[in-house]
């Protein structure tokens, strides 16, 4: 087929102007082009929050969110460490007035044996107002729009955005009560109802009230839909409102720990307007539920619950504002932490989480700069990590030329193995059990396990507490001497034949029974089965062979493995913690007795039980920090290192990697409101993603130039042709 030149030089005009114009938007972007020099930041998450109602979540993925949206009285200090709490919605963080029995105020110093209840008086920011919601929604006369809705007004609405009027109102103090209040409420099931019973005054009492009236509205309603339990109408003695701005909370004895629940959602305000608007008829098989909708009063909102596609996260308009910290700790000026000082927060206008299942292409897609930071996965450790020949840790030279920042942050969790101390034979207090405990826990190189699975993304533990908790003790004075000698500074685990001689004196010399001459058979319970769990199965028996014990992997489903560990007929089994709240007691108490799994239920899932143990827990757990305290911690972890009831494992160490452009960026294991503290240099951004992801444009140029050297002869032959034909016409 011809081209006539006027069409060809058109063609080539095209041309030019795709070319001109690519510098505009890069051709591979997975957004859309009006958002190319937004303030946005992009992450992702792999699977939907299943809950973001208040009173019931509980986990990790769900918190990204409701951190950024619900204001609980306290926060944690962005910048500062160890850990600080400071006030969020509250005027200041609370402390505690003790009372007795009778009701009359005791010195603060008063003997924790005197103390009948602990009263936190809360004070809140007046001011503080709700983000637009439709449940707020009201005419000229203060009456409700949205509050009485017939099943005909309920048609044709599937989602917040089909509600146009919204409204708001001020925080208040009763808003605080009514929450407290929904943890009992027998619809929700909180999981910390059962922890919260055991020291706030009248609660277990409260939630068999709200049962039995729950119940009484079901038989009446003949179902669940529609139901709304007014919690108003119902006191809880322990919790109350004293003003328009003023709330206390009366819990039974001292309890510390308290005010580190003040700054989890759990205890976040939730308006009563709220909870009955989604309580209505067809809320809640319209997805239309707090559960799905969270409303608060943080600096975002949340805008799109798109599961399957995106999360979006936008300024709540109503946001009363907060100023960037002032102050941090040694080093946060030079890394540039300090810089916004004072200016108003947040930065970012909006978040946009996308649905990523697998992790070669987030990987990707944050190397080319679509995402602003990323974990770094197995597959992708060696393209960004360099480890030198002293095990210290850097970027590799492609992650620095692209100004990518590593930051990483021992956790504060711990992942270790459990023994349990119900089994006749790894467990018991005799010294028997304990040599054959000891035995194996030298045996099990943690050092091997986190440098073979972890990429080095791990530090051993020498004891139940993490690094940055207090109670945990660095250097020599923090060794498990049971496990470990020190040498030339570091402490270096205890040589196999060690182990070998504290198994021969166990009465399992060569991994048979001195008395019957049998093999040692031990057994590990999990769960799993996958390609990655056979790698660590076999490494695990490679740890027992070295003791010629056999080890028997014992893989079975979830919910059986949960049976056994319910039951205590697991003998080893691996376990792990992350804590709730920066204080030893949340690492502790995972030993001690009265929180047996077996026979209580409760999180010691190794079913340890030490007299003087728990004496010492009981007498620490409520104790200010200080001097008094680490010396009974450091009792008790002498117990606990000398019974070895877990082969203590390892601390996880974060890795996570940011682009230049991504300011303020500081690993906080704590708070989880973090997006207001960041900032985004779109400009910047903008730049380096045209540079990382210009199209290669010499095919098209070349291409262009073959199609019109092929094209510009035969028209020059078409145009001779026609010439000739007129002249012989």
């Amino acid at each position: 087929m011809t081209i006539p030149i006027k069409q060809l030089g058109g063609l080539l005009a095209l041309c030019w102007l795709l070319l001109s114009g690519c510098d505009e938007q890069p051709w591979n972007s997975p957004y859309p082009a009006g958002e190319q020099a937004e303030n946005i930041l992009y992450s992702s998450f792999e699977e939907r929050p299943k809950h973001l109602d208040p009173a019931r979540s509980y986990s990790s993925n769900e918190v990204v969110f409701l951190g950024q949206i619900y204001e609980p009285p306290l926060q944690y200090h962005y910048l500062k460490r160890p850990y600080e709490l400071i006030p969020r919605s509250a005027e200041t963080v609370p402390e505690p007035v003790y009372l007795d029995a009778a009701g009359n105020e005791l010195p603060a110093d008063a003997p924790a044996g005197d103390v009948a209840y602990s009263e936190y008086r809360i004070r809140i920011r007046p001011g503080i107002r709700y983000q637009p919601h439709p449940a707020f929604a009201a005419n000229e006369a203060g009456e409700y729009l949205y509050h009485e809705l017939s099943p005909g007004e309920m048609e044709g609405r599937h989602a917040l955005q089909d509600f146009p009027h919204t409204g708001s109102r001020e925080l208040v103090a009763s808003d605080f009560v009514y929450q407290i209040k929904r943890l009992a409420h027998p619809a929700l099931h909180s999981p910390i109802l059962g922890l919260m019973s055991e020291y706030i005054v009248g609660l277990a009492d409260y939630a068999d009230t709200l049962g039995r009236v729950w119940n009484e509205l079901k038989q009446s309603n003949g179902n669940n839909d529609g139901l709304y339990l007014d919690l108003r109408e119902h006191p809880l003695p322990g919790v109350e409102a004293i003003d328009r701005y003023t709330y206390r909370i009366r819990i039974k004895g001292r309890y510390p720990q308290m005010v580190y629940w003040l700054a989890m959602p759990f205890f976040a305000p939730v308006p009563w307007e709220v909870d009955y608007f989604f309580s209505q008829p067809g809320m809640k098989s319209r997805n239309l539920t707090l559960d799905w909708y969270p409303v608060g009063t943080g600096p975002y909102r949340l805008t799109v619950n798109n599961p399957n596609l995106e999360m979006v996260l936008e300024r709540n308009p109503n946001f009363r504002g907060e100023t960037y910290p002032a102050e941090g700790e040694p080093g946060d000026r030079e890394a540039g932490l300090l810089q916004d000082t004072g200016k108003p927060i947040p930065f970012i206008d909006k978040a946009v989480f996308k649905l990523e299942k697998e992790q070669i292409p987030y990987w990707n897609k944050f190397l080319q700069g679509y995402y602003d930071s990323s974990g770094i996965s197995s597959d992708s450790f060696d393209q960004a990590i360099k480890v030198g020949e002293g095990g210290e840790v850097g970027l590799t030279q492609d992650m620095q030329e692209k100004g990518i920042r590593l930051q990483t942050a021992v956790a504060t969790s711990i992942f270790y193995m459990g023994f349990n101390m119900l089994d006749p034979v790894v467990g018991g207090d005799s010294e028997r059990a304990r040599k054959l405990r000891r035995a194996i826990a030298i045996a099990m190189d943690y050092e091997e396990f986190i440098s073979i699975f972890l990429n080095g993304r791990g530090v051993p533990a020498q004891g139940p507490i993490p690094p940055g908790i207090f109670g945990h003790r660095d250097g020599e004075a923090g060794i498990n001497p049971h496990v470990y000698d020190w040498i030339d500074g570091e402490p270096q685990r205890r040589p196999i034949e060690a182990a070998r001689r504290l198994l021969a004196e166990a009465g399992y010399p060569g991994g048979r029974d001195a008395e019957t001459g049998s093999p040692l058979v031990l057994y590990f319970d999990t769960t799993g089965g996958g390609p990655d769990d056979k790698a660590r199965m076999d490494w695990l028996r490679k740890q027992f062979d070295k003791l010629d014990i056999q080890l028997v992997i014992r893989a079975t489903d979830y919910n059986r493995f949960q049976d056994k560990m319910r039951n205590g007929t697991a003998q080893i089994f691996q376990w792990g913690w992350n804590a709730d709240y920066p204080d030893p007691e949340n690492f502790l108490f995972l030993l001690y007795g009265e929180n047996s799994k077996a026979e209580k239920n409760g999180e010691n899932a190794a079913n340890y039980r030490n007299g003087e143990f728990d004496r010492l827990f009981e007498r620490m757990k409520n104790m200010d920090n200080g001097p008094q305290r680490q010396a009974l911690i450091d009792d008790m972890l002498a117990i606990a290192r000398r019974d070895g009831p877990w082969l203590w494992g390892f601390y996880p160490k974060s890795f996570s990697l940011h682009h230049a452009w991504l300011k303020n960026n500081k690993p906080n294991l704590m708070a989880r409101n973090t997006l207001k503290y960041k900032r985004i240099d779109t400009e910047l951004r903008q730049r380096l993603r045209r540079e990382w992801n210009s199209p290669m444009l010499w095919p098209l140029v070349l291409a262009g130039i073959l199609l019109v050297a092929a094209t510009v002869p035969a028209v020059i032959g078409y145009r001779r042709r026609m010439y000739m034909r007129g002249r012989q016409d």
